[in-house]
């Protein structure tokens, strides 16, 4: 056994040993058959999925509306308002990843020890103000501070939105869950366009504002709003959501107990939680998947602009925006659901990866209209149809302790956005309008990502061969087997 596996045994041993008082709430729970606590556990489901999902399905969406408005506003004309030059459009897209980047892995570290209701509300009413103010910027360096800034207060929510879903769902269901979510993001993106071309049409010059300053009053004076509302709405963790009963409670941790093996404890400190997950090689595979597919997957920045060359009005480049997304959409549920029912990782997520790598090499040979427009829904529907995939592996990969698995989806989702600083200059102006350039290093990404997905399957399965062949010792009994 390694030590890293002896090191996870160790936190997961004091909770085994412990003897603790049976609560009524959870001898209630041990004493239903099989039948009453599945008609239990579906009742509790209903109630979670009713309350948690739709609100950070919500909240998601708006967070990439804020995120991405930038690339429509840059339709509408903000590069001109500003006076823009050379690649300063780009460094205002990168620099949000920089301050996005900074604060994933210690707020996921809190996120672990807090009320997520509370904590994840205040950060999304911070980002809906900082994404308001970019609408009073009057120059290059104004807007590089708010985008700064924005991806500072946007940073805690994507990573915490999963890490709660992870400490509510079993690894059955967690695919199809997290891919509704995710799907939030792709929905965004087509709502983005339209909502940007319903401004432009609508409200361009209203008491003397340009359009794209309208985008971000309107968007972020609703994600205050909405930002209010999920303080009451949202969940906190099993055991301590104060809308859920006793019994549900117990019911809650008892079935994730089954699911896991062990009793979701804290155990860990925030330090030895970080060290857990970054030594563990497993995190820096998944790390290389998500990185390279993010790295192919920043062409979402620019849709906008790859539809701009095709010499349409601003209104109707900005509506031809929504239908890849929308595609995404339909396709990332439909592959999750695949993947939780079988369950199966690795070729749902590399399989919609090669799809993407044509569109990407499609888009790299022709400028035509016809041609280049189907590449997009490959594109989009390569790089994200499958994403959500990628983000139920991470789960299923590190299912214990919670506080090593909040660590590790935030390492993850931080190292993976670093490709959104440096790639947004592969679409600097002087390679347009064919960015030969950005679609051929997409597709060399995508299959880099194909790649380290074959070489993860390949790790995990080595691993569960290797506790198989352990499986007289009884702490294996203990460990779950990992999903390919």
């Amino acid at each position: 056994m390694t030590d890293q596996v002896k090191h996870e045994l160790s936190y997961d041993e004091k909770v085994d040993t412990e003897v603790v008082p049976r609560t009524e709430a959870e001898a209630w729970v041990d004493g239903l058959s099989e039948t009453d606590f599945a008609i239990e556990q579906k009742k509790l489901l209903r109630k979670i999925d009713t309350r948690l999902l739709p609100t950070l399905f919500v909240l998601l969406i708006l967070n990439y509306l804020d995120r991405n408005a930038l690339a429509s506003a840059r339709v509408q004309g903000l590069e001109a308002d500003l006076g823009l030059v050379g690649n300063q459009f780009n460094i205002a897209i990168s620099v949000l990843f920089a301050g996005y980047i900074l604060g994933q892995i210690p707020s996921n570290l809190i996120l672990s020890r807090v009320r997520p209701s509370i904590y994840l509300s205040l950060f999304v009413a911070l980002w809906g103000a900082v994404s308001t103010c970019t609408a009073a910027s009057q120059n290059f360096t104004h807007l590089v501070v708010i985008r700064f800034f924005l991806g500072i207060t946007e940073s805690p929510y994507f990573p915490g939105a999963l890490f709660l879903l992870s400490s509510w769902y079993t690894k059955r269901e967690l695919a199809f869950r997290t891919s509704v979510l995710y799907t939030a993001s792709l929905l965004s993106g087509a709502f983005g366009g339209l909502i940007a071309a319903g401004v432009q049409s609508g409200m361009d010059g209203v008491a003397g504002l340009a359009s794209w300053r309208w985008l971000f009053i309107l968007e972020g004076g609703v994600t205050i709003c909405v930002a209010l509302i999920s303080a009451i709405v949202l969940p906190d963790y099993p055991a301590t959501t104060r809308w859920l009963s006793d019994r549900e409670k117990a019911l809650a941790v008892a079935r994730l107990q089954r699911d896991t093996g062990v009793v979701d404890a804290e155990t860990m400190t925030l330090w030895q939680s970080f060290v857990a997950a970054a030594t563990d090689y497993k995190l820096w595979v998944l790390a290389l998947i998500i990185i390279t597919k993010t790295t192919a997957g920043a062409v979402t920045q620019f849709i906008p602009t790859v539809v701009n060359t095709f010499g349409m009005d601003k209104v109707l480049t900005l509506v031809l925006t929504a239908p890849p997304y929308l595609f995404a959409a339909a396709i990332s549920l439909w592959i999750s659901w695949s993947s939780d029912r079988r369950p199966e990782r690795c070729f749902h997520l590399l399989t919609p990866l090669l799809f993407g790598m044509v569109g990407f090499v499609v888009a790299a040979t022709t400028k035509g209209t016809a041609p280049r427009y189907f590449s997009l829904f490959l594109m989009v529907g390569g790089m994200f149809g499958s994403y959500n995939v990628a983000l139920a592996w991470i789960s299923s990969t590190f299912a214990r302790p919670r506080a090593k698995r909040a660590a590790a989806y935030a390492t993850i989702n931080s190292l993976g956005n670093i490709a959104q600083i440096w790639s947004p200059y592969l679409y600097d102006k002087r390679y347009g309008p064919k960015y030969t350039l950005a679609f051929s290093v997409n597709a060399c990404m995508a299959a880099a990502s194909v790649a380290f997905c074959l070489v993860l399957r390949m790790c995990l399965l080595r691993e569960n061969r290797n506790m198989d062949a352990r499986e007289e010792d009884p702490e294996e009994e203990k460990r779950i087997r990992y999903i390919l």
